[in-house]
């Protein structure tokens, strides 16, 4: 048995109940504040920010300074993994990242690792972990197989990954091989940002929700089990969260067969029917929208209670269903700090 932690978020995440949930927003280290915009401005690219380690670590505490939230999440992007599988990878202003070459078109066997390109991320979390208050808990992060893979088969984002579902279907050897490849890069980079000081972590499955339930089972399951596993084998008493988006009804089959210890919510999900169905003890995390948050008023206010009251009685990590939009009026965040404290 772990030995309760001065920090709160940390031992809702082991499976302890606050009568006064602990919050995190996915994203809060980003663009909606204005001085992580005028680090950007001085600094330059998104990608230039998530390698510079001074500038990174200042970005990850900034909403720590500003809003005192339980946890900080590690600034960086899910997309360093096949960079350091060695993709190229850079961001076009307006349009997201790009992969190249693209693995629809190329085979993974001729990229060249390169996996010093990581370092800089590591050597972030080092200085965050140095800095933050002792009662903060620091969340590190990566994004699931499934996911990345998605990116490294396109060369960008798409609305339905055809592409990557394409080749799972048609050539479920070598899709399989990549996942393999992404669940090993993963594995490592996951631990040595607990062994330099996160002190759990969060796996994003940003495009769980495209899949049918049997490539559900096969592609977003089984490899992030494998992740669990492994990791667990090396660092027992680290957290993993699991957040499948758009996994909706198969939000049960993925708590139980990963084996993850908390379980992520999007804005979908009935915060009702979640605790109806997942298992009992089962720390959850989430789900406001938002959207909800960039509307404030009444509808804030109504959304904010109606998933205090679902989670009343299990472990629950209140957050955003998905990542905070670059339009959210900070007053609003203010606002949502003070309706979930205020007990």
């Amino acid at each position: 048995m772990t030995a309760p932690s001065p920090k709160k978020l940390l031992n809702v995440l082991r499976g302890d109940q606050e009568a006064i949930p602990p919050m995190w927003l996915m994203r809060q280290a980003g663009r909606y504040l204005p001085e992580y915009r005028e680090l950007r401005a001085q600094k330059g690219g998104f990608l230039e920010l998530a390698y510079d380690s001074e500038a990174a670590t200042e970005i990850t505490i900034q909403p720590i300074r500003r809003f005192g939230f339980d946890a900080a999440i590690l600034f960086s992007d899910i997309l360093v993994i096949p960079h350091a599988m060695g993709q190229d990878l850079w961001f076009e202003t307006g349009e997201g990242p790009r992969l190249a070459p693209r693995l629809a078109q190329s085979a993974l066997e001729d990229f060249i690792p390169a996996p010093e390109r990581l370092r800089p991320v590591l050597d972030t979390v080092r200085k965050v972990s140095a800095v933050l208050p002792p009662e903060t808990t620091f969340l590190g992060f990566a994004g699931s197989p499934w996911t990345v893979a998605t990116y490294m088969v396109h060369g960008q984002g798409s609305k339905d990954q055809s592409e990557a579902r394409r080749m799972a279907h048609a050539e479920p050897e070598r899709f399989g091989a990549l996942i393999e490849a992404i669940i090993s890069a993963t594995v490592d980079y996951l631990a040595g940002q607990i062994e330099a000081g996160v002190d759990a972590v969060q796996l994003f499955d940003s495009w769980a929700g495209s899949l049918s339930p049997v490539q559900f089972e096969k592609w977003v399951i089984a490899p992030n089990a494998e992740i669990v596993r492994r990791l667990k084998a090396r660092h027992p008493d680290a957290p993993i969260i699991g957040f499948p988006k758009g996994a909706g009804g198969k939000l049960a089959a993925y708590a139980d067969g990963t084996g993850v210890d908390a379980l992520g919510l999007d804005e979908t999900v009935d915060p009702h029917w979640a605790n109806r169905e997942l298992p009992k003890d089962l720390p959850v995390q989430g789900n406001l929208d938002p959207l909800a948050l960039i509307a404030g008023g009444s509808d804030l206010i109504s959304a904010v209670e109606n998933i205090l009251s679902a989670f009343a009685d299990r472990p629950h990590v209140f957050n955003l269903g998905h990542g905070i939009l670059p339009d959210t009026p900070i007053e609003h965040v203010e606002k949502l700090l003070t309706l979930v404290r205020k007990g």
